[in-house]
């Protein structure tokens, strides 16, 4: 076996790391998009930056990306990462309905951008009109991977210009596939192009689509629950990765796009139990690969082509973006948005995206558009896209009030309704149970979380909205909406698990009421100390029943009973919260002063209606 150490095997992927470790966290502090960090690094430290000084001063090539083309293979996959979480966040009860911003904004969009870019590509560059559609196609798609990162940065993915942006990313994605299919029928320009050809070009595709939605549908819920059942975290990263690549690649051995298999098995995922554990799963996976594609897309860029026309370029870029943001202006207007939301949407949507990248390549790699040409419009779409985060503050800053579009597409949002209000049930035993049915008794909306699969499937057979998941992560309860829940409730017996989940909880929202089941009196106090608003330990709990149920049984009046009782559980309470926790005691001496107020305002019953006690 050969010895020694090849610094080129380690060099891009130490690079990127020295990106996401030093300059991102500088442009955090600098508080400019790590977006346009990656970009900027990647223009930097490519082969027509710090790269081609490398030439005269070689040990610089230690710090350069030396083969964009190898990196983009892996960076492909942040797009892929990206439009799967995309499908997990959607659903197919969501995508029914957007359909009039997916299939009415977002298909007005791409036809109008289209064939306007058409014309002016086919006078600027004097191509046929083939290419031309291609081309034209290809610069009217937007940055999935910039803009949606760009708005959720900035907490404007759930607002109006978010949603509305979101279902035309949404249908320009979906179009990818079918716009990759022209270019086979482009390839051979003597041919005609008949119903027959068209049929098959289109045929295997349409038939690899159907097989892989009804394979994954088939299969995935049932791997999850195998996954789930053997209770190791490893083994579920692998599960999910497996998915997220497998798709990703099954579909694009099938002549489709390896984004659009992603997306459909996150969007058949997006119905399951096991949801919000993928999400926080794959987060980190997609973060990291988004990272390596922006460093990729910023290497690709050729400064010496800039540098040599740097006025017709910097034109053409700065037209492309006039052209798009004046006809989504202009359509977002017809289909009813308010001028501050349409004019956002316009500014984050009109510069180019990185599927026109994945088109031009294999038009260029097809002979259907001519190299020099191509490789100008893939410069274009590159500044283009640089200037997203710049564009995203502005619109930002311009539309910072809400308008009268929030209430009209609330629906829409990624992750919108979940535990908004609710009370979250940690826990779906028989004390979840219990709980989440006195919850329906009074119409209290409540979400249950719980790590056992079977207990998770008979909840959701039953139409209760349950996920499976280990809600001890901080990620995990934030993907189930601790941020907007109204109370949250721990029922799991295993104490550890217990104070994990109430520690995780009250560091995100130390004003959340949280109620926690304890094990025993000292659990309990150890519950406070941690933040609990009340802890219900289970020996002491079961001892006031019985002696409810034995005064009761002998004959003592019920009232009496009652009152007696909510004053020992006080009584415990104050004795087991820590010692200076004034806020506590004075809401446990309130709780009793009004037990015992409610208690004297009842008319008591007279002596005859009493049962008589039983005498020694």
């Amino acid at each position: 076996m050969e010895q020694g150490f090849h610094w080129e095997t380690y060099r891009e992927p130490l690079i990127f790391l020295m990106t996401a470790g030093v300059v991102v966290p500088i442009f955090r502090r600098l508080r400019v998009s790590p977006v346009l960090g990656y970009l900027v690094a990647g223009a930097l430290l490519g082969p027509s930056g710090i790269g081609k000084l490398a030439q005269t001063w070689p040990f610089l090539r230690a710090v350069t990306i030396g083969d964009v083309g190898r990196a983009a293979h892996i960076a492909e996959f942040g797009v892929v990462f990206l439009l799967f979480m995309i499908g997990l966040e959607l659903s197919w009860d969501r995508l029914v309905r957007m359909r009039r911003l997916v299939f009415g904004l977002g298909a007005a969009q791409v036809a109008a951008s289209t064939a306007i870019l058409t014309l002016l590509i086919a006078v600027w560059l004097g191509l046929d009109l083939g290419p031309a559609l291609l081309s034209g196609a290809a610069l009217s798609m937007s940055s999935t991977a910039i803009v949606l990162p760009v708005l959720a940065e900035r907490r404007r993915l759930n607002r109006a210009a978010g949603r509305a942006s979101f279902a035309v990313l949404l249908f320009q994605d979906l179009m990818v596939a079918p716009l990759l299919f022209i270019i086979p029928l482009l390839e051979s320009r003597g041919a005609p192009v008949s119903g027959l050809r068209l049929f098959w070009t289109w045929a295997p595709a349409v038939a690899a689509l159907f097989t892989l939605v009804f394979g994954a549908r088939v299969l995935l819920r049932p791997l999850f629950h195998l996954v789930a059942a053997a209770q190791s975290t490893e083994l579920f990263v692998a599960a999910s990765l497996l998915v997220v690549v497998g798709a990703s690649v099954a579909s694009a051995a099938a002549g489709l796009s390896m984004g659009l298999g992603a997306f459909v098995a996150g969007l058949l995922l997006a119905e399951t139990e096991f949801r919000r554990e993928i999400e926080v799963t794959i987060a980190p996976f997609q973060g990291l690969l988004l990272g390596l594609f922006f460093l990729s897309t910023g290497a690709s860029l050729d400064i010496s082509r800039v540098v040599q026309n740097p006025l017709t370029i910097f034109t053409v870029a700065f037209g492309l973006i006039a052209v798009k943001a004046a006809l989504l202006y202009v359509l977002a207007r017809l289909f009813r948005l308010g001028a501050p939301v349409a004019g956002e949407v316009a500014l984050l949507l009109a510069p180019g995206g990185e599927f026109a990248f994945l088109m031009l390549g294999a038009a260029i790699a097809a002979h259907v558009v001519p190299s020099v040409e191509g490789v100008d419009l893939m410069i274009v779409v590159t500044l283009t896209m640089t200037a997203i985060p710049v564009l995203g503050a502005f619109a930002a800053r311009v539309t910072s009030t809400r308008t009268k579009d929030e209430a009209q597409f609330a629906h829409l949002a990624p992750g919108a309704g979940i535990a908004d209000n609710r009370v979250i049930i940690v826990g779906f035993g028989r004390v979840g149970r219990l709980v989440s049915d006195m919850l329906k008794g009074h119409e209290v909306p409540f979400v249950a979380i719980d790590g056992a699969a079977p207990l998770v499937a008979q909840a959701r057979e039953q139409g209760i909205e349950a996920y499976w998941g280990d809600a001890t992560r901080p990620a995990f309860l934030d993907r189930v909406g601790l941020a907007t829940a109204r109370a949250l409730v721990v029922t799991m017996d295993a104490p550890q698990a217990v104070e994990q989940v109430v520690s995780a909880a009250h560091t995100a929202r130390p004003e959340l009421t949280i109620i926690a089941r304890a094990r025993d009196a000292v659990h309990a106090t150890h519950l406070y100390e941690l933040g609990v608003t009340d802890a219900i330990p289970e020996t002491i709990e079961a001892s006031l029943q019985l002696a409810e149920a034995l005064l009761v049984d002998i004959g003592v009046p019920m009232g009496y009973v009652i009152a007696s009782i909510h004053e020992k559980r006080d009584e415990y309470r104050k004795f087991l919260q820590p010692h200076g926790d004034r806020r506590r005691e004075k809401r446990g001496i309130r709780m009793s002063t009004r037990v015992r107020d409610m208690n004297r305002a009842k008319p008591k019953k007279s002596d005859a209606d009493q049962p008589a006690p039983n005498k020694p």
